[in-house]
């Protein structure tokens, strides 16, 4: 078969599409870098132009709320949020008052939250760089007086062919008319790529020159398992596609029959299938995919795209309301995990020569007792309002967690004083992700009420191999019998103690992996949202020992 009409790239939304493609090319940004004189006039134009993108931008997320859900709309009012907040709106306003046209100003003020974003070694963080460039072409598009790429009038059995789609281009997509989309840029975790999926629209992502070898009216096939596009196929690799994409339906209906069913072995083990999320609005996806709890909230997030940490209020709100949305199934929520490729420009982190090993996580948190007190309190002030478990990340050794523990006690007592309420049942977890962790686990398996695996950094810290570098990538794998060995006597350690032991790294989803983990003993896991019936049918295939 011919394959060198196929190019590779990221399957961000599955599914296989057929169609013709249109090429879509986006307007032209430049300017001329004019200094004025009349500042006042052009402060008024700025927050002129910031007026007309909140109101075009709610309208936005008032049809994706409509079409797609909340969840996805909350993306568009993120923008919002970003574009308002002060610290972004001071630095343009700054720059303008010294002479800097407004163009100029959006530019290299976005331009400074893309370049942080963009060097995390960190998937998540990363496409929040992605967002702030949408941002800034939406900024200067009304600035410009230019028109935004229009796709919502193109025929139907369409491929979007483009560099990048944006949030704010997505929602204009009708999916009865989309085959498929092809991009040059972006990631699975990216916005543009949530809401493909939420749309039910094969995209494949991060296509190496693909608008150079896609032309206007090709012919195309986009792979969005495989995450391949095939231009301009033979009518061989047509019969095949169209073969694949009746298996892929037959596939996603009978995908559908574990909704509502227990998670159980072959034969008869029941185990739990929980979800990672990183914003409260995910724990809707949580509940439409049938998770059964939440698995790893990464609260970190709640602490980026702003200039000063949330306070307690703040965050109070954001747990209940997840707990809440869970409906007292279990919703285990880990502390500020920041430092590494997550930095967070207003806690002004010391400079280190090797931020994986230096002051982070936990560390960071002991070292900063306000911050990780107001973070705790309101966990335990949540707590009332569901199943919460609070897990600690990072752990190298025992004097880590008995000192969380102490913390935490003091706090009960501090609220004790205030007469605020607080559950009597909170359980205390920790990450295993730390070599040393995991090889004194049944030590740890005493001092705390459930493990979790974090197999993205336990690979990492085992094989001594930097997960973001491509030079090294052979040897980060789960498969490795060094990670596995640490694994299963995890998972024996806290059996041992009568502890239960669940997997929040991207592993747990992986099918090749499931019927060692169910030998060894897992009890939770942890996936993304999309991925909960498919390991459920695959943990229903597998016999336990």
């Amino acid at each position: 078969m011919n394959t060198d009409n196929r190019n590779k790239g990221i399957g961000a939304s599955h599914g296989i599409g057929i169609g013709k493609a249109v090429v879509l090319k986006p307007p032209e940004l430049s300017f001329e870098k004019n200094r004025v004189t009349d500042t006042s006039e052009e402060l008024s134009r700025y927050r002129q132009v910031v007026k007309s993108f909140v109101g075009n931008t709610e309208t936005l997320a008032k049809k994706a709320s409509e079409s797609v859900g909340d969840a996805q709309a909350d993306i568009l009012r993120g923008h919002i949020l970003i574009v308002q907040d002060p610290c972004m709106s001071d630095n343009i306003e700054s720059m303008i008052k010294s002479g800097d046209c407004a163009e100029e100003a959006v530019s290299r003020v976005c331009d400074r939250y893309i370049a942080v974003f963009s060097s995390s070694d960190d998937e998540l963080t990363r496409q929040r760089a992605a967002d702030m460039e949408d941002i800034k072409k939406q900024l200067l598009m009304i600035l410009l007086k230019k028109q935004s790429t229009d796709i919502r009038n193109i025929e139907k059995g369409s491929v979007i062919c483009i560099r990048e789609l944006t949030p704010s281009m997505t929602v204009g997509i009708d999916k009865n008319n989309v085959a498929g989309i092809v991009t040059e840029t972006g990631g699975a975790a990216c916005h543009a790529a949530i809401l493909a999926r939420a749309l039910e629209i094969p995209a494949v992502l991060s296509v190496k020159n693909a608008l150079s070898k896609i032309r206007d009216g090709d012919r195309v096939i986009v792979d969005g398992i495989s995450g391949s596009v095939t231009v301009s196929p033979t009518d061989e690799e047509l019969c095949e596609y169209e073969k694949k994409r009746k298996k892929y339906l037959l596939d996603r209906e009978e995908l559908k029959k574990y909704i509502g069913k227990r998670t159980v072995t072959a034969d008869g083990r029941e185990l739990r299938i929980l979800c990672n999320i990183g914003k409260p609005e995910d724990a809707d996806q949580v509940t439409a995919n049938d998770g059964e709890g939440v698995g790893l909230f990464r609260t970190e997030f709640m602490f980026m795209d702003r200039n000063s940490a949330p306070t307690e209020e703040e965050q109070l709100e954001a747990y209940r309301a997840v707990l809440l949305k869970m409906k007292n199934k279990p919703v285990t929520i880990r502390t500020l995990d920041i430092g590494g490729d997550k930095s967070i420009p207003y806690l002004d982190f010391p400079k280190e020569d090797n931020t994986y090993l230096g002051y982070r996580a936990i560390r960071y948190c002991l070292g900063n007792r306000e911050l990780f007190s107001t973070q705790l309190r309101a966990l335990l002030r949540a707590s009332v309002y569901g199943d919460l478990r609070i897990m600690i990340p990072m752990i190298s050794c025992i004097e880590e967690i008995r000192e969380v523990r102490g913390l935490i006690e003091e706090l009960k007592t501090e609220l004790d004083g205030k007469g605020q309420s607080y559950s009597d049942s909170i359980k205390l977890g920790i990450m295993m992700e730390t070599p040393s962790a995991c090889i004194t686990a049944d030590l740890f398996a005493k001092e705390v009420d459930f493990f979790s695996i974090g197999t993205n950094d336990l690979i990492q810290y085992t094989m001594a191999a930097d997960r973001g570098n491509a030079d090294v990538a052979y040897l980060y794998s789960v498969f490795n019998p060094a990670v596995l060995r640490l694994i299963k006597y995890v998972i024996e350690s806290a059996h041992s103690a009568g502890i239960p032991v669940g997997m929040c790294g991207e592993a747990a989803s992986d099918e090749r992996l499931i019927p060692l983990l169910i030998t060894y003993g897992l009890d939770e896991f942890s996936v993304l949202p999309s991925c909960v019936l498919q390991t459920r049918r695959n943990i229903a295939k597998i016999l336990s020992p």
